[in-house]
């Protein structure tokens, strides 16, 4: 005769806990968490039941872990493009010829497998619970594979992340032509072949290791994209009920080939097609109208958002450094609109991104129409439920148990006044000191058992390193490396 055994209950009190209603968030002063296994039973004070480990985290803040709709999952080669400008002049789009010439995977699997590890543990260090990777295609030899996604699950279960994993494809890819000129060259049966596969991936994968890894479809971008490939797309998703992230509304080389192939805008061209239909996830939302936008087209795209159920993934921090900015916070917000946040660049820093995205959404609306608290929500609730989860992304009975302790006592929080405010105001990931995944811790003091951090910092310099030598051969005209990548001052010997 078989006995199943009960798992642990555990309670947590701490000096703040971000409990939910279901919709939003409410604060305890002095609150307690209990969890049983992979779910939190009770949240408020003076449990009374029975717990087999009690645990007090102090002066902190017992938060839900942050969802991360566009999480960086590799090593981040947009910081090369930070001061190297234009992109496509510093091989932020291939050379035509080297697309002609074959182009190449510039890491093994095993290094790719490498980034994938370092990133995940960058994920987990920064609180962020549930991530749903975005991996640049600009060092593949052509899009993302089954293989290393299947990679990527065993060691996210190891790890233990909760993770949104399926490869990118794509039927086409931007180029430089040798006058300058962009223009895609297209491979539509490669791109169905990568659907395939990704939808292989969902069926084989989704629910795996305790339901902490699911399968999502990611077409790469809309302008590598055909009609035929969004449209199986929608349609394998539909049945398959997965989320659909698809990057556009990002860039202006996307809206001028959009314009070009279609000569309507992008999110036009996804309503056209039934593509909203589904409520796919959409970052970045920063081109919204088109290549001539108006007051009355962008408002129209916000309406066909708001009525399609469609998320907009906000990644502040990635778009402002690039002079990008999401002009319409506050009004998507009102409008009804699915906001959550991605992270999509390093360091993968929702707090970060929270006090970007807030300080540019007042920049660009005014001080009332966006608060400390839509942005907490928009990085938790609104992740959540954007992939149609309300069992995450918040703080109460029949969650899962995913969340995270940020330490109030570092003195560079500065002169304390309230939870959510003075996080995002002044806080770091660095201030997240425990994150618990399903139930399991997965950092304890700034620590993740098994990893050491600084030899996988180091092996990681020496990847970054490799990757930036790459550049001329995929960069039009191919200049050297001492021209593309371009110190901020001088460099001087001796």
């Amino acid at each position: 005769m078989t006995t199943t055994s009960t798992p642990p209950r555990t309670l947590i009190t701490g000096r703040w806990v971000v409990g939910s209603d279901g919709p939003s968030h409410y604060l305890l002063e002095h609150g307690e968490v209990v969890f049983e296994g992979n779910s939190i039973l009770f949240v408020g004070k003076g449990y009374s039941g029975s717990v087999d480990e009690r645990i007090d985290v102090g002066n902190a803040v017992i938060s839900p872990g942050f969802v991360d709709l566009d999480a960086l999952f590799d090593l981040d080669s947009t910081v090369l493009g930070f001061d190297n400008q234009p992109g496509w002049k510093k091989g932020r789009v291939w050379a035509a010829d080297y697309y002609d010439a074959g182009a190449r995977d510039v890491y093994s699997p095993d290094e790719e497998a490498f980034s994938h590890e370092y990133a995940m543990c960058q994920l987990l260090l920064n609180g962020i619970t549930t991530a749903l990777p975005i991996r640049s295609i600009l060092y593949r030899e052509w899009a993302e594979t089954f293989e290393e996604n299947a990679r990527a699950a065993e060691i996210a279960a190891r790890l233990g992340i909760r993770i949104y994993l399926g490869p990118s494809y794509r039927t086409g890819v931007p180029v430089v032509e040798p006058d300058g000129s962009i223009v895609v060259r297209w491979n539509a049966e490669r791109g169905m072949r990568g659907l395939d596969d990704a939808v292989r991936f969902v069926r084989e994968f989704d629910g795996s290791a305790d339901d902490l890894i699911r399968g999502f479809l990611q077409p790469d971008r809309i302008e590598g994209c055909t009609d035929e490939l969004l449209l199986a797309t929608r349609d394998a998703g539909a049945e398959m009920g997965c989320p659909v992230r698809l990057h556009c509304c990002q860039g202006e080389v996307e809206v001028q080939l959009v314009q070009q192939r279609w000569g309507k805008s992008s999110l036009t061209v996804l309503r056209d097609l039934g593509f909203l239909e589904i409520g796919p996830l959409l970052p970045h939302g920063t081109y919204l109208g088109g290549a001539e936008p108006t007051p009355a087209k962008i408002d129209e795209e916000i309406g066909w958002l708001a009525e399609s159920g469609s998320s907009l993934v906000h990644c502040p921090l990635v778009s402002s450094r690039h002079g990008d900015v999401l002009k319409s916070f506050g009004t998507v917000r009102e409008r009804g609109v699915k906001l959550g946040m991605g992270t999509d660049t390093f360091p993968p820093d929702m707090f970060l991104n929270m006090q970007v995205g807030v300080i540019t959404a007042r920049l660009a609306e005014g001080t009332l129409r966006t608060s400390a608290a839509d942005y907490f929500t928009a990085a938790t609730i609104g992740g959540a439920d954007a992939l149609g989860r309300n069992d995450l992304g918040r703080l109460m009975p029949g969650a899962k148990a995913d969340m995270i302790v940020i330490d109030l006592d570092d003195p560079g929080l500065g002169q304390f006044f309230d939870p959510i405010q003075s996080l995002v105001l002044s806080g770091s990931g660095r201030n997240v000191r425990t994150v618990i995944v399903n139930g399991r811790v997965v950092v304890k003091d700034r620590e993740i058992p098994g990893i050491d951090m600084a030899a996988m910092h180091e092996r990681s310099q020496k990847q970054f390193q490799m990757l930036i030598e790459s550049y001329p051969e995929r960069t039009w005209n191919h200049p050297p490396v001492e021209e593309i990548v371009v110190p901020a001052f001088p460099v001087r010997g001796a």
